[in-house]
């Protein structure tokens, strides 16, 4: 059953909560879906889960996949990449997205293994385009021009996909904003009943903890973020104090993750966390591209570098020329004083 070209993207869930990547990108699935004039679908796997299946209609969704099945309670590699390859081959969308979590990395590339299609992960923007063939010169137009960074980071690659369908990536958490509720028609909810066979039942969960994030960078109010300008892990804690102080999230460029001082976890940029906070402070950061595509929309910028011609300044609101290890216990004492 061949359905009109679709926008669909897949909905990862937890109970009832829906997960916040998943509606980052659903949102930007449904702005793809409006350039191309096609309607936008959710597609939810569970048990019981109409409750969800309401909530992406509230979202905008046009119609709403359900795959139901008791066996889908709980997210599992095999039954879930069998029950969704065959509802892509039933209805054949022109784009499938998932979101970038360990459960879309683990889920995408068995689609598209077992669809014979590309998949291009980890992208940070998806637009439409077209695309000219360099042999023999055809223009592809409507196509989902797939955006990453390549070459650890230095690169910006534009990937396309004209040969095959659906064309399908995976998007970085935290890349696009969250979508608003709209008041809009009720989605058309297809739901079908999808028991995986015993061969998908070689693996059984008999238990599943989950813990929550040590770091919240996505939700943070205030980030202080430190690079290699720091100098050392030692003479990082500085920044966790003026972020404790601030009650901050604390971040990092790749250069202070690579050089042992922090954690992957606290990474901001291309290659780590986009993040909008409130305020946002740079301390011996010069200020990447990478680094500046994950954190240059925050609502205030303030940079702290010796070297006046970093280029963190052009995208500072407010700047400090100066020593991070001078400029940062002087802001701490005057805050400490302005709240006394």
């Amino acid at each position: 059953m061949k359905a009109e070209k679709e926008v669909w993207v897949y909905i990862q869930h937890q109970g009832s909560q829906i997960a916040e990547a998943s509606l980052e990108i659903f949102s930007k699935g449904t702005d793809l879906a409006r350039q191309l004039s096609v309607p936008v679908a959710a597609v939810v796997l569970g048990d019981a889960v109409q409750q969800l299946a309401e909530t992406m209609s509230r979202y905008g969704a046009h119609r709403v996949y359900v795959l139901q099945s008791a066996q889908f309670e709980q997210y599992a590699t095999l039954p879930y990449a069998r029950a969704i390859t065959g509802l892509v081959k039933q209805y054949q969308p022109d784009i499938f997205l998932l979101a970038a979590t360990p459960q879309g990395r683990d889920l995408a590339p068995r689609l598209a293994s077992a669809l014979g299609v590309g998949l291009t992960a980890d992208c940070t923007d998806l637009r439409i385009g077209t695309y000219a063939d360099p042999k023999t010169g055809h223009k592809h137009a409507g196509l989902l021009l797939q955006i990453r960074p390549a070459w650890g980071g230095n690169l910006i690659a534009t990937i396309v996909n004209p040969g095959t369908r659906p064309q399908m990536a995976t998007v970085r958490e935290g890349i696009m904003r969250l979508p608003a509720e709209q008041n809009k028609g009720a989605a058309e909810i297809i739901t079908i009943q999808a028991g995986p066979g015993s061969e998908d039942l070689c693996a059984r969960i008999i238990d599943q903890r989950i813990t929550e994030r040590r770091v919240n960078l996505k939700q943070a109010k205030i980030v202080v973020s430190g690079g290699a300008g720091v100098g050392t892990k030692e003479k990082f804690k500085l920044v966790y104090q003026l972020a404790q102080v601030l009650g901050a999230e604390v971040g990092a460029t790749r250069a202070a993750v690579d050089a042992g001082f922090i954690d992957h976890d606290h990474q901001v940029g291309q290659t780590g966390t986009t993040v909008r906070p409130k305020l946002y402070i740079a301390c011996g950061i010069s200020g990447t591209v990478q680094h500046l595509a994950g954190m240059e929309e925050s609502g205030k910028i303030l940079a702290i570098n010796t070297d006046p011609d970093a280029p963190i300044f052009s995208v500072a609101h407010y700047g400090i020329v100066g020593d991070l290890h001078e400029v940062i216990p002087a802001l701490i004492r005057l805050y400490n004083a302005q709240r006394r």
